[in-house]
């Protein structure tokens, strides 16, 4: 039986919002001659942002794998699988914003990132912990959870401002 665990929607959101709260004034912006250019490039941006955000682990007996799509790969992020018994040690790193980092360390002495934005995350653990006879209770989401939700927000509001101040530039002339 294979499991899915994709990328969680509040990560996903934060990052597009994001990109859209950047990038949606370019085009009305722009000097005629460059007008098309920033059209296919907000459009560019905006498929390679939502591709970029699909990335997958995928769980079954006998492995665990971490998909990427073709252009993260392109991107320089890297597809991956371990066979569950290979995997000797989960190590911590502390980042530079407070939290940690995991790897999963192999018996032949390679590090994956455990990926720590994935939806069903305590399931997601908890496979993890009966695979490799592991106990990684302190492994949580790499940061909280509200911060995503208050990325989104923010970009939100920052579209709706956009959005209202060039309806009323465009009303003006």
């Amino acid at each position: 039986m294979i499991e899915k665990f994709r990328t969680l929607f509040t990560v996903k959101s934060s990052l597009i919002s994001l990109y859209l709260a950047l990038t949606i004034p370019i085009p009305f912006f722009a000097i005629d001659k460059l007008k098309i250019l920033s059209i296919v490039s907000f459009t560019l941006g905006l498929y390679l942002i939502i591709n970029i955000t699909n990335d997958y682990v995928e769980i079954c007996d006998d492995k665990i794998s971490y998909k990427t799509s073709f252009i993260s790969r392109i991107l320089g992020k890297k597809s991956w699988e371990i066979i569950w018994k290979d995997i000797q040690s989960i190590k911590s790193l502390p980042t530079s914003q407070g939290s940690n980092v995991y790897y999963f360390n192999t018996k032949k002495g390679e590090n994956f990132l455990v990926p720590q934005r994935v939806e069903n995350f305590k399931k997601f653990i908890l496979i993890v912990s009966k695979r490799t006879d592991i106990s990684i209770n302190q492994i949580s989401y790499l940061s909280p959870l509200w911060t995503y939700k208050l990325l989104t927000l923010i970009s939100s509001l920052m579209i709706v401002g956009e959005i209202f101040f060039l309806k009323i530039k465009y009303y003006q002339y």
